[in-house]
């Protein structure tokens, strides 16, 4: 039985809107966009853009995080990208 190594996000930034832009270290790289997932309360400040916007990556977690400690799975980010990048391959 083989291990599973989590994704681990090594770059990251914010892409307009409440799109993020990351890099993971396995080099898988592109843009999600998340407003659709922004639900729970934690999350409600991040519903406001100038909140959403300051998203940081948290190297210590692989992931991005915010300030009042809201953040995001890396393997959900992982999954989540891997299918905006196949629906794109598809479209073209």
């Amino acid at each position: 039985m083989g291990l599973t190594m989590v994704p681990c996000v090594i770059d990251a930034g914010h892409a307009g809107g409440y799109r993020v832009w990351l890099r993971f270290a396995d080099g898988l790289t592109g843009e999600i966009d998340l407003e659709r997932e922004l639900w729970g309360p934690v999350f409600v400040p991040m519903k406001d853009v100038a909140e959403f916007v300051k998203v940081r990556l948290e190297p210590d977690l692989g992931t991005i995080v915010w300030a009042n400690g809201a953040d995001f799975a890396p393997e959900f980010l992982y999954d989540e990208l891997k299918s905006v990048l196949a629906a794109k391959s598809a479209a073209e």
